[in-house]
């Protein structure tokens, strides 16, 4: 393809052998990585036994994978449900034979909730702590986690952004589109933008928890997260093509901006009520 704009058209991951290790799922597992070494940092910080660890791992791996699956076949393709079934819980698909094809539609809402529900059990029943005091660090981790996400996006030609200005220096072509998104032409990386928000997220977190006492004052730093990580989203969504069948729209905002709203007005209440649960550096590091 001769052409004067800048292409984006990778390899679909690493061959090795006969396998091929897609770079989507590479990010998956920078993401869950890096962010067990982060967590790691902050247990010992905070100076909580390592033991409450592997538990947190694991519910949050559950959490964001199935929470992830479902919101998306709920949000975005609910026909899955009666035209593939198995295909919603598992990564392959019935509808034209059997075949492996790992989770292709992942919704970051759904991770979202089901984060919530499986925390609120890792907080009360495991390490019997506040669930704002384990909701303030998992914001860190998942910012950080969001941004390899969407870089695993790009990789995909995924989540594209609409069409710009050829003379936009944003204007990127995606060879491998999906074909529901039209004719190749210059689009804006809405994955990179998404990912850049996500990544400075992390940092002004890592930063607050680091520098100030605001990890003391329980539920005000998840409160931050929640804001700024849903206003990322919301923007950027005005520069993204929409992401299979939009049906909860209201006002011009499509499905991903309208679910983004409750999420930010959570998080402007979260920050006000945080005042009510602040506690000394001593009562941090109890389990219980």
């Amino acid at each position: 393809m001769e052409t004067p704009f800048k292409i984006w058209d990778p390899s679909k991951g690493i061959q090795l052998g006969p396998v091929t290790l897609h770079f989507y799922s590479l990010m998956f597992v920078f993401a869950f990585g890096f962010g067990y070494v982060l967590m790691l940092r902050i247990f010992k910080i905070d100076n909580v036994n390592q033991k409450y660890l592997e538990p947190l791992f694991t519910w949050t791996l559950i959490g964001t994978i199935l929470g992830a699956r479902l919101g998306h076949v709920i949000f975005y393709q609910p026909e899955l449900f009666k035209e593939d079934f198995w295909s919603v819980f598992l990564p392959i698909s019935t509808k034209n034979g059997f075949k492996f094809t790992g989770f292709s539609g992942l919704a970051s809402h759904g991770a979202t909730i089901a984060l919530i529900f499986t925390t609120l059990y890792y907080s009360f029943k495991i390490i019997k702590k506040n669930p704002f005091w384990v909701y303030d660090r998992i914001g860190i981790v998942v910012a950080l986690g969001g941004a390899f996400v969407r870089i695993g996006n790009f990789f995909n030609s995924e989540i594209v952004g609409k069409a710009v200005d050829p003379n936009s220096p944003l204007a990127i072509l995606f060879p491998q589109q999906s074909s529901e998104y039209g004719p190749t032409v210059p689009r804006y990386p809405g994955q990179l933008l998404e990912a850049a928000g996500y990544f400075l997220l992390f940092i002004l977190l890592w930063t607050l928890y680091r520098k100030t006492n605001k990890k003391y004052q329980q539920g005000w730093l998840f409160g931050l997260f929640f804001i700024i990580l849903w206003a990322v989203r919301f923007f950027v969504e005005f520069l993204k093509e929409p992401q299979g069948d939009e049906f909860i729209q209201i006002g011009g905002l499509n499905t991903g901006q309208v679910l983004s709203i409750p999420f930010m007005i959570a998080g402007v209440v979260i920050m006000i009520i945080s005042k009510k649960f602040k506690i000394t550096p001593a009562e941090n590091e109890k389990p219980e």
